[in-house]
């Protein structure tokens, strides 16, 4: 029992490690163990996520609530080192610029970002931006916890039901195949948060099932299943998702 509970710290920091630019030391690095901490991403959704939270709490003491949900998007991006948001420009590029897979796969893998890649970005960060701003301020930290964490399990979704399609470039394979177990795993970690909002608002993931749905049928069309980018897509299009079925929810409930 205290091997397997070892096994899974471990998991956790390699989860940990390749996720967010926090220093971890592991003394050994066994692509398995990658593999395998699938199963904690939502889990480093939700580290990332109340990161975040904290430094919206603390500086809404003294700034502006638009601010301080400015100085929250910051410090989750500069602690996973905007590896999502970079996930996102690139697909949208390959996505929008290619036309057959080969051309999509070959933007993707290009360092340089384009032009759909800029918009896209540009877009989905303004808009979480917008939503969060548009909040109470008591409800965002829950909201922004709840929104990484859910996020990175509909990324898990996706290598759960889909195959990855590219064994050359910058990005490598997460996971060959996930099971039963560790889907649960994840599924656990990438719920729970929910509980700390108001069952109300549960609405909210009306709009963050359909984000998933369309973007995992494109790329399953486009490219036939996902890469590395396409994981940071969907975190990114899947969190701003949950943030406007928030603002939606709320503005429902007022007016009925």
């Amino acid at each position: 029992m205290m091997i397997t509970a070892n096994n899974q710290w471990r998991y956790f920091l390699t989860a940990i490690q390749f996720f967010t630019r926090i220093p971890v030391h592991l003394k050994h690095f066994d692509e398995a163990d990658l593999n395998k901490s699938t199963r904690f991403f939502p889990l480093v959704g939700i580290l990332v996520g109340a990161v975040g939270a904290v430094v919206f709490w603390l500086s809404d003491i003294l700034l502006p609530l638009e601010i301080a949900v400015l100085l929250s998007m910051a410090a989750t991006i500069l602690l996973t080192g905007a590896f999502h948001e970079d996930g996102l420009a690139d697909a949208v590029d390959g996505l929008g610029g290619g036309w057959s897979r080969e051309q999509v796969l070959t933007i993707m893998v290009d360092s340089r970002i384009g032009s759909y890649g800029a918009v896209g970005l540009l877009l989905v960060l303004l808009t979480k931006y917008q939503a969060l701003s548009y909040q109470t301020a008591a409800f965002i930290p829950a909201s922004i916890i709840a929104g990484h964490a859910l996020s990175r399990l509909c990324a898990v979704l996706v290598m759960f039901t889909q195959s990855y399609v590219k064994s050359e470039g910058k990005s490598k394979p997460l996971a060959t195949q996930l099971n039963l177990t560790e889907l649960s795993i994840a599924t656990f970690f990438g719920l729970i948060p929910l509980a700390f909002l108001d069952m109300k608002f549960l609405a909210a993931l009306v709009p963050v099932a359909m984000v998933c749905l369309w973007f995992s049928v494109k790329i399953r069309t486009r490219i036939g299943g996902y890469t590395g980018d396409c994981l940071g897509a969907m975190q990114q299009l899947t969190e701003v998702a949950f943030y406007v079925g928030l603002l939606a929810s709320a503005t429902l409930i007022t007016k009925l």
